[in-house]
């Protein structure tokens, strides 16, 4: 929003929130039924739709390698990050289609002589259409896009675009409705001039919208990708075709470099930046990224692709959830599954920055249900393969996330430091600080829990403190009672029971989580695995899985971890940024937990903070 919101600011369909595309049903209708019920149709008209959803795919496409790129680091332009105030501030990015598509409707049926039944191509209107936005289009936004900058228009709508000073594609798009129409107006005039001179075409007018997009997202992608080369056999280029970096830097000093697509009114008109070849120069040079701390986690169910950094923006920056639509999405969703078995390997799907530590989370393309049905010899692989990657990053510390650390796969890591004993990399299982989540999760005055689910290392940590508070771990079966007893502290109190009173469950895999049923009302389930318990009670309550919540100064939070909640951490990748600040030279894996207060008291004092209770 802008300092000082002017009139028409606000969309008209934001009222309707995510349901705004029922805005162009009557459009879809009348669409179908021409194809239907007409022997004449037009294929201009036709292809009104699947152009709207051309677009929205080809900008998902930039945000998606935009992002991906610039967590790798490599060419990345503006060295800041991304947050959850931008994303939420450039969710309507979509918007801007939708407008398009109601003046493109409504232009045939006010123009249908002159817009309907176009030729795929016409020379003389795709050269006018080129000629009338190098010269009035360009010229005339550059002196609007300078007044924008002016006080009053700025903090009334121009400021509301400029709060981004990393920007991302969508960038491009996120305006106030009034300053849309402005710019809608001057690009139709291409547009409407080749309709009115009967020299329109479907390739000058659907064209000149892909040519818009693609500069838009070109100038707003936060990576430079313009071969040097290139220049230097056509240095004229520089006056017509901006590039990433020279638009950047008007993102970040806001009096420079107001041009459109072309430069050369800035060069015009001396307001190009001075220090735009040197910015140009600069982020060409510059090399990946070079991680201290690797987080190494993987895909959970198919739809969780989207929920990624690099997925949908306006999933990945909330907690994952079923959502129905993601159903129709089914061929992409193969398609991408389909890759990822093929020609997957791990790749770096976040970047953060924390005190002193470069931080990335490496997705591993595998699925829950692969880590569970006898796929592990390949997981393993994938697995390795990261970590002899990340030890030639020169990462400090590798922690090992969801299921990368079960004990059936590799012993909670012990298998990689076995087979490669020369490792300099920590890898590290995060079981010690998910044990001091839970315990400190466990409210104060706690007498009893019941422990359900399989008895992991976690577990077994959490029994040992919980003994220190004089708290009763009850079992269910004496059989694994017995064997539960054989692997903890003699002090450790274990009972038996037949009860499911307990008003504390602390839950893990393996588990008939239809158990549920039989608990008292108001009992409160703590979580002690990776993934989260299907909830089938609504009067009780539900704690999160080991997590805490990051602090402020922790950069580039701009996509939630799972289902976990905005800024919220699982404990095992805190664990390894915790090892790393310490600098404590040894691997937490295998059989052997470090010590729970030791590395809970370290999280407190690098600022991490406990959850929130849900009583």
């Amino acid at each position: 929003m802008a300092s000082q919101p002017g009139i028409l600011t606000d969309w008209p369909w934001k009222p309707l929130g995510s349901f705004k595309y029922v805005v162009l049903a009557p459009w879809v209708v009348h669409t179908i039924y021409s194809l239907t019920a007409s022997h004449e149709r037009d294929l201009v008209y036709c292809l009104i739709l699947p152009i709207l959803m051309a677009r929205l795919v080809h900008n998902q496409i930039w945000i998606s390698v935009s992002r991906h790129l610039t967590a790798q680091g490599k060419n990345r332009i503006v060295d800041r990050g991304l947050e959850f105030s931008q994303v939420d501030r450039e969710s309507n990015w979509d918007d801007s289609i939708l407008l398009t598509g109601h003046i493109m409707y409504i232009a045939y049926i006010i123009l249908p002589e002159v817009a309907s039944d176009l030729p795929l191509w016409r020379t003389d209107g795709v050269v006018l259409t080129a000629l009338l936005h190098a010269g009035p289009v360009e010229f005339l936004y550059y002196w609007f896009h300078r007044a924008l900058h002016h006080h009053f228009l700025y903090s009334r709508y121009h400021s509301h675009h400029h709060s981004s000073i990393v920007t991302q594609p969508i960038t491009a798009v996120a305006h106030p409705f009034a300053e849309v129409l402005a710019y809608v107006t001057l690009f139709a005039i291409p547009q409407f001039a080749t309709l009115l001179t009967k020299t329109a075409s479907v390739a000058s007018v659907y064209g000149y919208l892909f040519y818009i997009d693609f500069m838009n997202n070109l100038g707003h992608c936060n990576f430079e990708f313009f071969p040097k080369k290139l220049f230097s056999l056509f240095p004229f280029l520089k006056y017509i075709t901006y590039t990433p970096s020279f638009h950047s830097l008007h993102h970040t000093k806001f009096r420079t470099n107001y041009s459109l697509f072309m430069p050369m009114y800035d060069y015009i008109y001396g307001t190009e930046d001075e220090s735009s070849d040197e910015t140009y120069d600069t982020a060409l040079k510059r090399p990946k990224d070079t991680p201290d701390v690797v987080h190494l986690t993987h895909l959970t169910t198919p739809d969780s692709i989207y929920h990624l950094p690099s997925g949908l923006a306006s999933l990945a920056s909330n907690p994952q959830t079923p959502k129905w639509y993601l159903c129709l999405m089914w061929p992409f969703t193969f398609g991408f599954i389909a890759m990822a078995w093929i020609f997957g390997r791990t790749f770096v799907s976040e970047r953060n920055s924390f005190k002193n530590l470069n931080l990335q989370s490496w997705v591993v393309p595998r699925f829950t249900k692969q880590y569970l049905k006898g796929q592990r010899t390949a997981v393993n692989e994938l697995i390795e393969e990261a970590i002899l990657d990340a030890e030639l990053c020169g990462a400090k510390v590798l922690s090992l996330g969801l299921l990368n650390q079960e004990e059936e796969l590799n012993a909670y890591g012990q298998l990689y430091i076995y087979k490669f004993p020369k490792l300099r990399i920590k890898v590290i299982d995060g079981s010690s600080l998910a044990a001091a989540t839970v315990v400190n999760n466990i409210p104060k005055s706690t007498r009893k829990v019941l422990l359900r689910g399989n008895f992991n290392k976690v577990a077994l940590a959490i029994c040992n403190a919980l003994t220190k508070r004089n708290v009763q771990v009850a079992i269910l079966n004496k059989d694994k009672m017995t064997k539960l007893h054989s692997r903890l502290e003699p002090t450790v109190d274990l009972t038996l029971t037949a009860s499911y009173d307990a008003k504390i469950w602390l839950v893990g895999d393996g588990w008939d989580e239809e158990e549920q049923k039989k608990a008292a009302k108001g009992t409160m389930f703590i979580p002690f695995s990776q993934l989260p318990p299907k909830k089938k009670r609504t009067d009780c309550f539900y704690h999160s899985t080991p997590a805490m919540m990051a602090p402020p100064s922790f950069t580039n939070m701009h996509s939630c971890e799972n289902w976990l909640p905005r800024r919220a951490m699982s404990a095992w990748r805190i664990a390894g940024i915790v090892h790393a600040l310490e600098e404590w030279n040894i691997n937490e894996c295998g059989s052997s937990t470090f010590s729970i207060s030791e590395i809970w008291l370290a999280s407190i004092r690098h600022g991490f903070q406990p959850m929130e209770s849900p009583f």
